[in-house]
């Protein structure tokens, strides 16, 4: 299982929508608040890239020496059509500087100091300290996670759809579809007969490192599911 400090590093670095609150800027649209990139540098602060004119920039450069707090809403949502998409949410809170030289030209890159963070996602709810934060990895897939859900959906139905013979005395089992992809185990929603849904998780024998070791670990899963 991974940690809540992995699966905030994960939340942090994939392509879930985030969106930066900073006191005193409620006049500002939400786009305007929406990083263009995100990264973590090796002492765990966050870099947020902005339009060298948007209201976070402003805001950054207005404080100077004074510290800015702000928080880092991160949403993630499921990249398939499940009932209740959104997986996870983190909100990392700290204070906000300009880091001048690192963008190009038009833009600028803002420096999260990470204080703290909180996680609510499908593993449950915790909260993350800057220093678990700033050593934790994010998952290898991460990258890939959003194609690979997409594609077992839409290519693999079949072979998704049999994983509800693992599922033992949820013999009822209607539809299954894929909604979370780590390197430890595949997590599906299921839908009975009843139109209930409820998830269930098929961990791997061991942590898969690649795409290579996670076809190897997908193959034993369906042929497993198959009998």
């Amino acid at each position: 299982m991974p940690s809540a400090a992995e699966r905030t590093r994960t939340l942090v670095q994939s392509t879930c929508s985030a969106v930066l609150i900073i006191p005193g800027a409620d006049e500002a649209r939400p786009d305007e608040l929406m990083p263009e990139a995100r990264t973590v540098g090796t002492d765990g602060a966050v870099f947020l890239l902005f339009p060298a004119d948007a209201p976070p920039v402003r805001a950054a450069t207005h404080a100077q020496d004074d510290e800015l707090p702000v928080v880092l809403e991160l949403t993630d949502v499921a990249p398939v059509a499940v009932p209740h998409r959104i997986r996870g949410r983190a909100w990392v809170s700290g204070w906000l500087t300009c880091a001048p030289g690192v963008a190009e030209p038009g833009s600028m890159m803002l420096r999260l100091e990470v204080g703290e963070a909180y996680l609510d996602d499908l593993w449950g709810d915790a909260t993350v300290g800057p220093e678990d934060f700033a050593e934790a990895v994010p998952d290898p897939l991460t990258a890939y996670e959003t194609e690979l859900l997409q594609h077992l959906a839409a290519v693999h139905d079949d072979h998704v759809q049999g994983l509800s013979g693992l599922l033992g005395h949820r013999a009822d089992v209607r539809r299954v579809v894929p909604l979370a992809l780590d390197r430890f185990g595949l997590r599906v929603r299921c839908r009975d007969a009843a139109g209930c849904s409820f998830d269930a998780r098929f961990d791997f024998p061991e942590p898969v490192g690649d795409i290579h070791g996670l076809r190897r670990a997908m193959r034993a899963l369906f042929e497993a599911a198959g009998g």
